[in-house]
C-alpha cells in the first residue's frame, strides 16, 4: 500500500463528502457506476427538473440507496413547486420516488428569507437538507455578508449543509464569468461559517484543485460529473500531477520538478 496517503473517513463522511449531478443517466449506467465508484459518492442530485422527465427514475433512487448513497431531486425542481404554492405536492412527489434528502434553493426566484428558513425547518423533520446560497442568475449579486449570512441562519433552521452555487457551468455564484475562484468571497465565507458544513459547487477540474490546495483533501465537493468521481478522487489523494505533492511531507520537495 502507498504511504503518505490522506486519510480519508468512510461513510457515512462528515467532511471529505462529494456530491454528484445525475442529469439523467440510465438504470444500467447508474448500477455500473455504483459498482465502480459508489463508495466515493455521499449525495446524489437528480439535476435541476431531470427527475419529472426522465422513466424508471424510482428504480435509479434504489440503486443509489443500496449504495449508500442519499438522493434528492435539484433545488430548481423544488422551486418549481413552490412557486406555485404546491409545496405539499412536492413533499408527496419526493416521498414516491423514495428520496431520503432534500435540497432547498432559491436560485431561481425571489421568496422571503423568512419562508426559506420555515421550508428548511419543515423539509428538515423528515429529510436531510442541504439548503443552497446564490443566484443562478450571472446578473443577481450577493455581497459576502450576504452570503454569509444566509449560510449561518440556513443551518440553524436545520440544514445539515449548504451548498455555494456555481450551477453546472461553473461560472456563476463562487466563481468568475472565466471559471476562476472568486477568492475574496470565498476566504470571507470560511471566515463566518465552518469549511466542513459547506459543500462547494466545483464542476471543473481546475476548481477542485483550486479548493483541494486551499482545504485539503477534506473538502467537500459537489455538482461532480458521473465520469468525474474517480478523478475527483484521484485529486484528493495526490495520485494525479494537479495535486501531487499536496499531501507529501517536505522532504519529498526534493523530487519536484523544476525548470531550466
Amino acid at each position: 500500500m502507498l504511504q503518505h496517503l490522506p486519510q480519508r473517513e468512510n461513510k457515512p463522511r462528515r467532511s471529505g463528502v462529494t456530491m454528484m449531478m445525475d442529469k439523467g443517466i440510465g438504470l444500467r449506467q447508474a448500477a455500473d457506476l455504483c459498482e465502480s465508484a459508489g463508495h466515493l459518492i455521499d449525495f446524489l442530485k437528480l439535476g435541476f427538473g431531470t427527475s419529472y422527465v426522465s422513466r424508471q427514475v424510482k428504480e435509479k433512487v434504489k440503486i443509489y440507496q443500496e449504495n449508500d448513497i442519499s438522493v434528492y431531486v435539484g433545488g430548481t425542481l423544488l422551486e418549481a413547486f413552490l412557486v406555485r404554492g404546491q409545496l405539499d405536492d412536492y413533499l408527496r412527489y419526493v416521498d414516491a420516488l423514495g428520496c431520503d434528502a432534500a435540497e432547498v434553493s432559491d436560485g431561481c426566484i425571489h421568496i422571503p428569507a423568512e419562508q426559506k428558513y420555515q421550508v428548511i425547518q419543515r423539509l428538515s423533520a423528515h429529510y436531510t437538507v442541504l439548503s443552497e446560497v446564490g443566484a443562478k442568475d450571472e446578473t443577481v449579486h450577493l455581497d459576502p455578508g450576504e452570503w454569509v449570512r444566509a449560510m449561518q441562519n440556513e443551518l440553524a433552521a436545520g440544514s445539515r449543509f449548504v451548498i455555494g452555487e456555481a450551477r453546472e457551468s461553473g461560472t456563476v455564484g463562487l466563481y468568475e464569468k472565466n471559471g476562476s475562484a472568486d477568492t475574496g468571497l470565498i476566504r470571507t465565507i470560511l471566515e463566518g461559517v465552518p469549511a466542513e458544513k459547506i459543500i462547494w459547487e466545483a464542476p471543473m477540474k481546475g476548481q477542485q484543485c483550486w479548493f483541494i490546495h486551499l482545504l485539503g483533501p477534506a473538502v467537500n465537493l459537489g455538482n461532480i460529473a458521473p465520469a468525474e468521481i474517480l478523478a475527483l478522487e484521484t485529486l484528493r489523494l495526490g495520485l494525479r500531477g494537479d495535486t501531487f505533492f499536496c499531501s507529501l511531507p517536505e522532504e519529498f520537495d526534493r523530487f519536484r520538478l523544476t525548470g531550466p
